[in-house]
């Protein structure tokens, strides 16, 4: 098992200090975007920037999930 850690990122990290163990990095990548869905949902998370970032225990960031995909596809385009 492999740690993987989920920062949130609009600009400035929150860094997870913690993390979670997965046996594949898809495990954790899967973890996070049910924390983004988690958090669309939450009314008190208002940043329409916001990201989870999968970090792996070597440091590097292996994945970048949306929490609001539409919002963010829509500014990209």
């Amino acid at each position: 098992m492999r740690t993987y850690y989920f920062d949130m990122k609009d600009g400035i990290p929150s860094r997870d200090r913690t993390g979670l163990e997965f046996a594949t990095a898809s495990g954790a990548i899967e973890h996070s975007k049910e924390l983004a869905r988690r958090l669309r949902h939450d009314p008190r998370i208002t940043d329409r920037d916001l990201f989870i970032v999968v970090i792996d225990e070597s440091g590097v960031e292996i994945h970048r999930e949306p929490v609001h995909p539409n919002t963010t596809n829509a500014r990209i385009s």
